[in-house]
């Protein structure tokens, strides 16, 4: 497996040759295990590892996939910023297609080769839009001045208040 100067793999590793399964007819299934190092997926996603099970099935119309996998993503904490690394279980379910007439990514190619690039990354993505806590009592960065509060209080003068709330200040100190 070739290691690109980042670390990655390159998605060459998610394209698979089902060619013995369009052969093998419908009705019939392959099970197969991934556990990919890290492995840059597209331009905009790169994770740490793939693991699991994957049952790849013959239909009438293409390949079924189905499964369940861990894959590794390093994010940040939306609060205070540092790395979080997590492991994020996806479950899988697309039909790759042989109808080269729809404009669908998940469409088999005519050389029989499935690609799961497309399909992961998409996964991916949407696990990673929810944001993630580095922990739950996260203080975050300064307002101020941007120090990370978790790591050590900040320079700022705790004084400094806004002046349009100086009033509701008067009123806590009473």
């Amino acid at each position: 497996m070739k290691h690109y100067a980042n670390g990655y793999v390159g998605n060459r590793v998610l394209k698979l040759n089902v060619g013995f399964l369009l052969a093998a007819g419908p009705g019939h299934t392959h099970d197969t295990v991934f556990d990919v190092p890290p492995v840059r997926v597209a331009e905009d996603v790169d994770l740490t590892y793939i693991r699991g099970p994957l049952r790849l099935s013959r239909t009438k119309e293409g390949i079924l996939v189905q499964g369940t996998l861990h894959i590794g993503v390093e994010d940040e904490c939306y609060r205070c910023l540092d790395p979080v690394a997590r492991d994020v279980e996806i479950d899988l379910e697309e039909l790759y297609t042989f109808n080269s007439l729809t404009d669908s990514e998940f469409r088999l190619s005519d050389d029989g080769i499935l690609d799961l690039a497309p399909l992961i990354r998409a996964e991916a993505l949407i696990e990673d839009s929810r944001g993630v806590l580095c922990r739950p009592d996260c203080k975050g960065l300064c307002t101020t001045c941007g120090a990370n509060l978790n790591h050590s209080a900040c320079a700022c003068a705790a004084d400094d208040i806004d002046p349009r709330l100086a009033k509701l200040k008067e009123l806590l100190d009473q």
